[in-house]
């Protein structure tokens, strides 16, 4: 069995993950505090991860039926994160291969992504092309093995999950912001206002600095009173205008790529509204469930089935790496 651990933001994650990727077990815990501050505060999530981390692992192998004798692998978010967080999994997970001489697996965080794609139910075989979208990250993934993938359209800004928790703040909503903004959003006509879509830049690349830009404009130009009355307007306006320059880049993508199958990961494939725009757009399209959407230690165990793991005592000077990526 593979035991994974999955510290890179602010959910502690562990999973067991059988090497036929028979999932027994993913426990996410979200910290849960970070609201009252608008977002993520590093040192906090740290704290967080310190506290939680050992409790979160013992309810994963209890889940699995299993012990730490029954472990052959561990494996582990190397990067990218936040380093104070990333440091908690890490330092975790040598402990634990350490103490029975295991191999550890260190895994790329968007690598965890694409493979959350190979896991039951709906499990993909490369090629396909892949959106990363969440919180820290917006990418386009050229898979072409599990073993890892090729970048061919990135952020040159924020990325799509950020500007969906910023406008959500502009609006009065509560963080993290896309569940709350797709609620309110439901409310609204998505054709009230007109927001970019960053049509001027061209290729693969995305950019979503100019949208926030443009509703902090518009609340500001509309006032407070009609900003309050309009606000369901405004977050399904804005909401299509994120969702569209999104999809524009997955079009672009199939085409450029030439594949037939399209997958979605990442926080922000949990939005039911780009589902539904991305359905059609290529022969099979396939979205994990919630749960594998959002950070989890099962896409991490997934992932760590294809890549070379590091024997004892080798990882021992392992270290993490805040962004890029690593291997791939």
């Amino acid at each position: 069995m593979i035991l994974a651990l999955e510290t890179s933001c602010d959910d502690t994650c562990a999973a067991v993950l059988e090497r036929d990727a028979t999932l027994r077990s993913n426990v996410i815990s979200s910290q849960g505090v970070h609201d009252r501050y608008g977002g993520v505060v590093p040192e906090v999530a740290s704290r967080h991860h310190l506290e939680l981390v050992n409790r979160v692992v013992a309810d994963a192998l209890a889940r699995a039926q299993a012990g730490l004798d029954d472990v052959s692998l561990v494996a582990v978010t190397a990067g990218p994160g936040l380093v104070g967080a990333l440091l908690v999994g890490l330092q975790t997970a040598k402990a634990l291969a350490a103490a029975r001489r295991l191999p550890l697996a260190a895994v790329d965080h968007l690598h965890g992504h694409v493979a959350s794609t190979f896991l039951a139910p709906h499990a993909l075989e490369p090629p396909f092309l892949c959106l990363i979208a969440s919180g820290g990250h917006t990418l386009l993934a050229d898979v072409r093995s599990h073993s890892g993938f090729e970048p061919i359209g990135q952020t040159l800004d924020d990325a799509a999950g950020e500007a969906f928790d910023k406008g959500a703040r502009m609006l009065g909503l509560g963080y993290p912001g896309g569940p709350a903004l797709e609620r309110l959003a439901r409310e609204g006509d998505r054709s009230a206002f007109v927001f970019p879509t960053a049509s001027a830049v061209g290729g693969l690349d995305f950019s979503f600095a100019g949208i926030k830009t443009a509703l902090l404009y518009r609340l500001r130009d509309l006032g407070e009173p009609e900003s309050e009355r309009r606000r369901a307007d405004l977050a399904a306006s804005y909401q299509h205008a994120i969702v569209e320059a999104l999809a524009i880049r997955v079009e672009r993508g199939l085409r450029a790529t030439r594949h037939s199958c399209l997958a979605l990961a990442g926080g922000v494939a949990a939005n039911g509204v780009l589902r539904e725009r991305v359905a059609g757009l290529a022969e099979t399209v396939v979205v994990p469930e919630p749960a594998l959407c959002t950070d989890n230690a099962a896409m991490i165990a997934s992932a760590a089935r294809h890549v070379d793991a590091l024997p004892y005592p080798d990882y021992l000077g392992l270290d993490v790496y805040a962004t890029g990526e690593r291997g791939l």
